[in-house]
């Protein structure tokens, strides 16, 4: 089999094109990103392409599936360009699947796609996908979804996968998730145990997270086998700020939603901090995954549980840790983290 990845360079990208690697029904993959990594996979080669303006029929012909994950969570402050490559450059991708003849599709969705949801118990695929409507990530899923529902009414004959994970974390992504979400000024030191005093305890904020080799496990068994639809990804057990807390030895105090929303939108608007305060809105709404139909019909199920997720993210955040790829390299934030600072925490990519 021939399987094209695009965002391959990314967190998810390349636990999936490690787990496409390690699986003997692979013969080759073509990881597609918009700059050339250094990174090398087995059975891999790399193709540069932006998903919003290349020639992607010409990378997807002769592929027995296409993974979709390209995705951009910066500039949050330019909603105008994440549509153009988020929403409009999945369309492109959907539209040169079928013009290259691709029987099988791949889609990266979210658990933000989802409408708000419970908290004391897990929610199948069929919850609602109305997306929180205050949130630009989630509208963004929400349309997506609505476009790859038009997609496969209109090309029954290509099988149309859609993975629906929790939050991702591993070790590798920790520099890029730092540089994504929280900014220049978190300093890696100030993340080992005993170093905080205190985190805040936030009701209602529960939620699970999901290691990044899962997860890419996750998208090769939905590129080999013969399985439609969507599918929830998340680890057990379910975490709060108490879990993070416990592992940083850290106190905690209550602090009501509405502070916290408030000081996320204080700094933002300050620059302190690239991550607008509506993803605070989505983290309290989202709901509980059930990964039952993952289990039984994808035959996937998490090595790391939730917990140990969080931990190799927070070892990886000390370590400064990444990947020889644009997205992932420390490199990418500069000496001092000058790079970061000079785009204007969130402005630019």
């Amino acid at each position: 089999m021939r399987i094209v990845v695009t965002g391959a360079s990314g967190n998810v990208g390349t636990s999936v094109l490690q787990a496409l690697a390690d699986d003997a029904a692979i013969d080759s993959a073509v990881g597609v990103s918009r700059r050339r990594p250094r990174l090398d996979f087995p059975k891999t080669d790399w193709a540069t392409a932006n998903v919003a303006e290349s020639d992607l029929v010409r990378i997807f012909r002769g592929a027995d599936a296409v993974v979709h994950l390209a995705w951009l969570i910066q500039p949050a402050r330019d909603p105008a360009l994440l549509w153009r490559v988020n929403v409009d450059g999945s369309t492109r991708v959907f539209r040169a699947v079928a013009e290259a003849g691709v029987p099988a599709l791949v889609h990266a969705s979210s658990i933000g796609a989802y409408s708000p949801g419970p908290k004391d118990r897990a929610v199948d695929e069929s919850w609602p996908t109305e997306g929180v409507r205050t949130n630009d990530y989630s509208r963004q899923k929400v349309e997506v979804e609505r476009r790859l529902d038009r997609f496969e009414s209109e090309h029954p004959d290509i099988r149309v996968v859609r993975l629906r994970p929790a939050v991702i974390f591993k070790r590798e992504s920790a520099t890029e998730q730092r540089r994504l979400f929280a900014g220049p000024f978190l300093p890696g030191s100030l993340l080992r145990p005993g170093m905080i005093p205190f985190m805040p305890e936030i009701p209602g904020l529960s939620f699970q997270a999901v290691h990044s080799y899962d997860v890419g496990d996750a998208y090769r068994l939905a590129a080999v086998r013969d399985v439609r639809g969507a599918f929830n990804v998340a680890a057990p057990p379910v975490l709060d700020v108490t879990s993070i807390a416990q592992q940083l030895r850290a106190r905690t105090f209550r602090i009501s939603p509405r502070a916290v929303r408030s000081l996320a939108a204080l700094a933002y608007h300050a620059r302190l901090t690239p991550l607008p305060p509506d993803w605070f809105d989505m983290a309290l709404a989202s709901p509980l995954l059930d990964t039952t139909r993952a289990r039984e019909e994808l035959g996937w199920s998490p090595h790391h549980s939730g917990e140990e997720a969080i931990a190799d993210l927070l070892a990886g955040m000390r370590e400064a840790a990444g990947l020889d790829t644009p997205p992932l390299s420390p490199r990418a934030s500069g000496v001092a983290r000058i790079r970061e600072l000079t785009s204007g925490i969130g402005r630019r990519p």
